[in-house]
């Protein structure tokens, strides 16, 4: 039996699972997900906070246009899906030039003196803090909830979510392309690549130029909180330098040492050696040694050479569009992703900017 849609979405992380979403109440959707649930990667080992001035000129754009739909989700879930956190910024002396390079073309962020960071997050330690920026405005993602209320809308809408379904080959023939996965056969007109770190791999399978994709393994651990304090309403904290961030999850600290190692796409995790670095530099920023770890895990954060995403059909494969590369802004941005990812297959003008649209095309690679 071959199922027949009007759009094939390769991967059920943030980025298809919103696309198909988003598709659906215009056409026929199914996503074909390698796993035995959504959001099995990248998407379910997220650091869950939205930051508007996170990444380069592209993504600020991006996570600008989607902060709305994260503030009122309507149609996908009942009600706001961020939660008040703020970020610390802080450079050490030989991070200050990183910090002035991220701080430029910002908005919404404050110069704090130290004391007024020590007054934010009691654990720092003065002395390591020779700046320091704070941007209120950043807030915690119910990754979750969007995930799952993304799911809800496509099933309402009569799209199908297949599980445990592998992409094995993908041809294409008379205007359709044709997918055997785990021995089904589908079939459609357009098929997104949504595969994550995957995505390269697949467009290989399907004869089509890949992109360069390079997928880095992020590690993250949590640790107690210090003794003594509450960290519930405490800011997330990052490096400058991106040599280490550290947020409140749950009553404790969620530390990662910002790793970006280029590794071949697997169910990933954490490097033991890589982690203990990074909460070493963690350690040298606070007053609160790091007595335990209680467990670990890290998760690929995938990227192109320019490091923004890839939104729009391939130059030269006839309905077969990307939709990957979101590196670590895959969540911040989805709700943006996604509504240009239905725009273009539905030949709508798109709501982005066009300059951010072409900056997103994968015709840049060619």
């Amino acid at each position: 039996m071959t199922h027949v849609s009007d759009v094939i979405v390769i991967g059920g992380g943030i980025a298809g699972i919103g696309a198909a979403a988003h598709l659906s109440s215009a056409v026929q959707v199914t996503v074909l997900e390698a796993e035995g649930a959504i959001g099995h990667h990248s998407t379910g080992r997220s650091a869950a906070i939205f930051i508007k001035n996170y990444g380069n000129s592209t993504l600020r754009k991006l996570n600008a246009a989607s902060e709305p739909f994260l503030m009122n989700p309507a149609g996908v879930c009942d009600e706001t899906l961020l939660t008040p956190r703020g970020q610390l910024l802080i450079a050490n002396a030989d991070e200050v030039d990183e910090w002035e390079a991220y701080l430029e073309g910002s908005d919404g962020m404050e110069r704090l003196t130290p004391a007024q960071a020590v007054d934010l997050v009691p654990i720092l330690k003065p002395d390591q803090l020779a700046a320091v920026a704070y941007e209120g405005a950043a807030q915690d993602i119910d990754v979750d909830r969007l995930l799952q209320g993304y799911a809800r809308k496509l099933r309402r809408d009569g799209g199908h979510i297949a599980l445990n379904a592998a992409v094995e080959t993908i041809t294409y023939e008379n205007g359709q392309w044709t997918i055997t996965a785990s021995g089904q056969t589908y079939q459609a007109p357009v098929v997104v690549n949504a595969a994550g770190a995957w995505a390269d791999h697949i467009a290989q399978k399907a004869g089509v130029a890949t992109v360069g994709l390079v997928p880095m393994r992020r590690s993250a651990a949590i640790i107690p909180a210090p003794d003594g304090h509450d960290v519930s309403r405490w800011p997330m904290v990052a490096s400058a330098a991106n040599s280490f961030y550290a947020k409140p999850e749950a009553g404790k600290i969620m530390v990662s040492p910002a790793d970006e190692d280029p590794v071949e796409p697997h169910d990933a995790w954490a490097d033991d050696m890589v982690l203990a670095e990074g909460l070493h530099r963690y350690e040298q920023a606070v007053t609160s040694p790091v007595t335990r770890v209680e467990h670990n895990w890290a998760g690929l954060r995938s990227f192109v050479a320019d490091r923004s995403p890839v939104a729009g059909f391939a130059p030269s494969a006839q309905g077969f569009f990307w939709l990957a590369a979101q590196g670590g802004y895959g969540v911040q941005t989805a709700p943006a992703m996604s509504q240009l990812a239905a725009d273009l297959i539905l030949n709508r003008t798109p709501a982005l900017d066009a300059q951010v649209v072409q900056a997103l095309s994968p015709e840049r690679f060619h």
